[in-house]
């Protein structure tokens, strides 16, 4: 597909992240005012909270479904009114659309560099995965060897963890370094200490827009995701090291998960769609990929030292994953679990084969024990307070570029004393 070109003309560059092909959705206020929902093109933002009171552009004839700050009314809809809006939306930014089409729009738009961004949806819950097979492979063999690298199910289960929805924030979001217990390898009893070796997880998140009652199939699956975010999972490695067996992580990622503000929309990746990789064992048809079910987008980390310039370490792409978000959220489902409009799924840290590909920290300074250069000249193995991590994807198209908005987040000092303050 090329580029869809609209009278917005800062939508119609090859490299803006916003072209009308995208149409993410975000949630957003200007100078401390009401947060509304909104879209992104080009160079700003469509106030569709707006237009929907206005009666220019309505979702549901019959009810209000952007009135609140979030886009979980809208995705109770269902996919055919995902498609519809989408459709309609587009119709008004195209580049033939009337002038008092354009008026209106204008209108209800703010700069892009005026807004400031909030959380696009309500997570309902939280559930990680472990489904990259390059990461599941370095760490196992940091820990158990490469011969036992990968446990045994690791092939024929997506392996996951429920996390905290509590503790999931939106890009921009400063990050507290966690207190926890450690245990080091000198000291025969754990102490109650800062984290000192404090990570990050590169990742996309699925957002579930569609409820389940009973088990789904693969295809299913897919048909339920709304769209994906940018997903950093903050990791205490230390912490996590002496807490994970036998029940696996849980303070250790549990401090907080960021993610990117604008919610890419799974019809405007259908264009990237691309296959698992060749398993090793046929998976049981429960599980069995129902198509190409994995995105083609390339991902990025990027570290500033305390306000510093930022350095590139890492470059991968989404498409390197083992499971896709639909096998998944099929595989979530098996036991009956229900699944809520609003639910996160993390992919699981994704990294490449060769070592400027590795998605984590752990993993670029293999452990702590090979520390890495930045471009400033410093070197790291774990973050340092006043860090700044960011996450950057993007999906190449014809002539354009799908982008998600930048993941990011600063590392402060732990708190003195963790247990003074307010509850609250």
């Amino acid at each position: 597909m090329p580029l869809l070109r609209s009278w917005v003309e800062s939508a119609n560059t090859p490299d803006g992240p916003f072209p009308l092909n995208n149409l993410p959705y975000g949630v957003f206020s200007v100078d401390d005012g009401d947060l509304r929902c909104g879209t992104a093109i080009g160079d700003r933002i469509i106030d569709l909270t707006g237009l929907e009171a206005a009666g220019t552009l309505r979702a549901d004839p019959d009810a209000d479904v952007l009135d609140a700050p979030y886009w979980n009314d809208f995705m109770e809809l269902g996919a055919e009114v995902w498609a519809r809006y989408r459709d309609t939306l587009q119709t008004l930014l195209a580049e033939n659309a009337d002038e008092a089409t354009q008026d209106a729009l204008t209108f209800y738009s703010v700069p892009l560099s005026a807004a400031t961004l909030h959380m696009p949806f309500k997570v309902s819950e939280y559930t990680d995965f472990y489904a990259g097979r390059h990461h599941a492979q370095n760490v196992g063999t940091m820990f158990r060897g490469p011969e036992n690298a990968l446990p045994p199910n690791w092939l024929h289960i997506p392996i996951g963890y429920n996390g905290r929805a509590s503790s999931v924030v939106v890009s921009g979001t400063d990050i507290r370094r966690p207190w926890g217990q450690l245990k080091s390898p000198e000291h025969d009893t754990p102490a109650f200490l800062p984290s000192r070796r404090f990570d990050i997880e590169l990742e996309m998140g699925a957002i579930v827009g569609h409820p389940s009652k009973r088990p789904v199939t693969v295809q299913e699956a897919d048909d339920m995701i709304f769209g994906y975010v940018l997903l950093n999972d903050w990791s205490a490695r230390d912490i996590q090291a002496w807490e994970y067996q036998p029940l696996g992580p849980f303070q250790a990622k549990a401090t907080a998960t960021s993610i990117s503000p604008w919610i890419v929309t799974k019809a405007a990746l259908e264009p990237f769609r691309t296959d698992t990789p060749v398993r090793d064992f046929e998976l049981l048809d429960h599980l069995k990929d129902a198509g190409p079910m994995l995105y083609d987008i390339d991902l990025s980390i990027s570290m500033a030292p305390d306000g510093q310039t930022p350095s590139t370490i890492a470059r991968t792409n989404y498409d390197q994953m083992y499971y896709s978000a639909a096998q998944q959220l099929a595989h979530h489902t098996t036991s009956g679990c229900p699944m809520n409009v609003g639910d996160l799924l993390g992919s699981g840290t994704i990294s490449g084969p060769s070592k400027p590909e590795r998605g984590s920290l752990l993993e670029l300074s293999w452990g702590g024990k090979e520390p890495f250069t930045l471009e400033t000249g410093e070197t790291r193995t774990f973050i340092e307070d006043g860090d700044t991590l960011t996450l950057h994807g993007a999906a190449q198209g014809e002539g354009y570029t799908i982008g998600f908005g930048t993941c990011t987040g600063t590392v402060l000092p732990a708190l003195d004393d963790p247990f003074a303050g307010d509850l609250s």
